[in-house]
């Protein structure tokens, strides 16, 4: 059975100073995301692009997609494997080249997923698990560069 899912987004450009797109310097890179039953995200381009370094930009709602995605698959798969996890920290990092004549692209994201477990015979399998997440994760499998991940699994102090 192939299952098809279909997601709305609305974005609204809000950085019109008065003259619209007159000049590459005479408008806002301002625009609000809005979907549906949830809290409007106010974005702007990258501060690089002269965007509004106080707003998230694309690039890092991008970036945030691959590393919920995969830590969604992952704490799934050790749900169902027996694997109790405690806490889950990733520190993500992206890569994007600009390109001068079609823009620019990510060329590699690194997932940097800090995992603790309820007990050491738990760690191996935890870290192993990584890589079914990876294969499983909707983001990743929609990326035409490398995702890496760099997992580092601990156990849990003991509550004592």
């Amino acid at each position: 059975m192939n299952n098809q899912h279909h997601y709305k987004a609305s974005i609204t450009w809000t950085g019109n100073k008065g003259e619209g797109t007159k000049g590459y310097k005479s408008y806002d890179r301002s625009h609000t995301l809005h979907i549906a039953q949830k809290p409007e995200l106010l974005l702007s381009s990258d501060s690089a692009f002269r965007g509004d370094p106080e707003k998230y930009n694309p690039e890092e709602l991008f970036l945030a997609s691959v590393a919920s995605c995969h830590m969604l698959w992952y704490l799934h798969l050790c749900a169902e494997q027996g694997v109790v996890v405690t806490n889950y920290v990733d520190l993500a990092t992206g890569i994007m080249a600009e390109d001068p004549k079609h823009g620019g692209k990510f060329t590699e994201v690194m997932l940097h997923p800090h995992v603790t477990v309820a007990d050491s015979s738990m760690i191996q399998k935890a870290t192993e698990l990584h890589k079914e997440a990876h294969e499983n994760c909707y983001i990743a499998n929609s990326c035409n560069f490398p995702v890496l991940h760099h997992p580092v699994c601990k156990v849990e102090l003991s509550k004592a």
